[in-house]
């Protein structure tokens, strides 16, 4: 099993950053890939971006490709999506996901999910 816990949401203004934080525990952290999901009210949940179990293999949504960094650290079981030029259709409830397999774009390729955490952003 593997416990997810994300943190780093809030309020901030349109042109702001705001960086997200997600803690795992249970298995070995680098034996999974790690995911960033979001879900906008009356929308479906859509991948954000995805890092592989060395950190070094990156995947990102188009639309977030040029905003948005995924990363993580196996040292300290931390996955971080920093989240720039923040715009108001970028307003949702941001999950961090962990899988056993790699680069899966579909959310119930997931195993393990946190809270979610949520982020707002002004016009």
């Amino acid at each position: 099993q593997v416990q997810l816990v994300e943190s780093g949401g809030g309020w901030v203004q349109a042109g702001g950053s705001l960086r997200l934080f997600c803690t795992a525990s249970g298995r070995t952290f680098s034996d999974y890939a790690m995911a960033w999901f979001r879900q906008a009210p009356g929308r479906e949940r859509e991948l954000v971006a995805i890092v592989d179990p060395s950190g070094f293999g990156t995947f990102y949504r188009d639309s977030m490709r040029d905003r948005f960094t995924i990363s993580r650290d196996n040292r300290k079981n931390l996955c971080s999506l920093q989240m720039d030029r923040l715009k108001p259709e970028d307003t949702a409830t941001y999950y961090c996901a962990a899988s056993t397999r790699y680069f899966r774009t579909g959310s119930s390729e997931y195993e393990w999910w946190g809270q979610g955490t949520q982020v707002s952003v002004s016009a």
